[in-house]
């Protein structure tokens, strides 16, 4: 019933989680004050890079293309982009 999760589904886990927290805290950088309007922008950035990777992996034949890859970049990224908000918070908002 319960199906292990390839290796190389977490290696595009932690490169989205380590991608999420670095988007979030520049989109609360150029967002001062708008937590929603970061999150939002931060999202769409993390959602783009991941589907684009795998688009282009795609589109010119070079690697390969699985849109697992990509799900398992923005589920790492929504972890990333939580840790994210909280250095934001904790460094710059005491």
């Amino acid at each position: 019933m319960i199906k292990r999760i390839a290796p190389d589904k977490w290696k595009h886990f932690f490169v989205g989680i380590l991608m999420g927290a670095v988007l979030q805290v520049a989109a609360q950088v150029v967002f001062p004050g708008r937590t929603s309007m970061a999150t939002l922008a931060a999202f769409t950035m993390v959602v783009a890079i991941s589907y684009g990777f795998e688009l282009l992996s795609l589109i010119t034949g070079r690697g390969h293309y699985d849109i697992m890859d990509a799900v398992a970049s923005i589920i790492g990224g929504l972890a990333g982009m939580l840790l994210g908000l909280g250095i934001y918070r904790w460094q710059f908002q005491f």
